[in-house]
């Protein structure tokens, strides 16, 4: 992870291989929820919204409540990064569990991921944000 310019705008970038050599391999980008408790509350928002640039492949975003106790539990929707800025808004209702049965509590965030995994790639994926919305649309172009 570093921070970076790309296309004329701050960003954090993620660089890097994912291999599936020895039990596989992952590149990951993860942030701590800005919060004075903690948590994130979002549960007056719809989704998470980010701005990204990327490579024209998939990536994962993962969410992370304080329920969760093992670094593997998350919540997961998958995005294409395209190349050229846009806005990616992802509502918190396709966020899917995995390897947990407890229901995504939007009132208790506390990390957010952007991931590369489960199959060979190069990863290069800028972005900007993150941000809670109330859009309901699942996707949008970024305005100039």
């Amino acid at each position: 992870m570093v921070r970076d310019a790309v296309a004329g705008r701050p960003t954090i970038r993620m660089r890097g291989d994912v291999s599936l050599e020895k039990i596989g391999g992952f590149v990951q980008i993860a942030l701590n929820l800005p919060s004075n408790a903690g948590v994130a509350d979002a549960s007056d928002w719809n989704g998470v919204e980010l701005d990204i640039f990327g490579n024209i492949q998939d990536y994962e975003i993962h969410l992370r409540t304080d329920a969760l106790t093992r670094l593997w539990k998350s919540y997961r929707q998958i995005f294409t990064a395209d190349p050229g800025w846009r806005t990616v808004q992802l509502s918190f209702d396709h966020f899917v569990p995995h390897c947990t049965d407890v229901l995504l509590d939007t009132h208790r965030l506390w990390r957010i991921g952007l991931i590369a995994i489960g199959r060979p790639l190069t990863c290069d994926l800028a972005f900007g944000g993150p941000r809670f919305t109330t859009s309901s649309r699942s996707v949008k172009e970024r305005s100039s």
